[in-house]
């Protein structure tokens, strides 16, 4: 990955629908040669998935997952990310093992996805915290 693959994905972070020809503007390329790049960088996991943000009223929150010590981590979070609601699953270093990023319709919903993760076996505990905005 090279200083025009970077500057492409920063493009697309924060509008991932913008046509290629307003990306190559932007970046100071051809529309062509971001269609390639952004082709390699899908078949070589650079990009893993385009997504949506969205701002119509749901509540999000990040349910923090501390799970046993002798635990693949990556099988839970494989059986999580699958999950309705639930729109990232983080793998991260500290206290807790697992963050799950959810986007729901109320706080019952948020109620039942923790539940839900706190009778997985191997959950040790949670903490969830409400995003109350973003800035993109």
């Amino acid at each position: 990955m090279d200083e025009t693959d970077s500057k492409i994905l920063e493009v697309l972070k924060r509008d991932a629908r913008k046509p290629y020809t307003e990306v190559a503007e932007e970046v100071g390329t051809s529309e062509g040669t971001v269609r390639n790049r952004v082709e390699g960088m899908v078949d070589e996991g650079v990009i893993r998935r385009f997504t949506v943000s969205t701002s119509v009223g749901n509540v999000r929150a990040m349910i923090e997952v501390e799970v046993d010590v002798d635990v693949k981590t990556s099988e839970v979070s494989e059986s999580v990310v699958v999950w309705e609601g639930v729109d990232f699953v983080w793998e991260v270093s500290g206290d807790e093992d697992i963050i799950v990023v959810v986007d729901v319709a109320d706080t019952s919903e948020v109620n039942d996805l923790i539940t839900r993760i706190r009778q997985i076996d191997e959950t040790v505990s949670t903490r969830t915290r409400l995003i109350l905005d973003e800035k993109i």
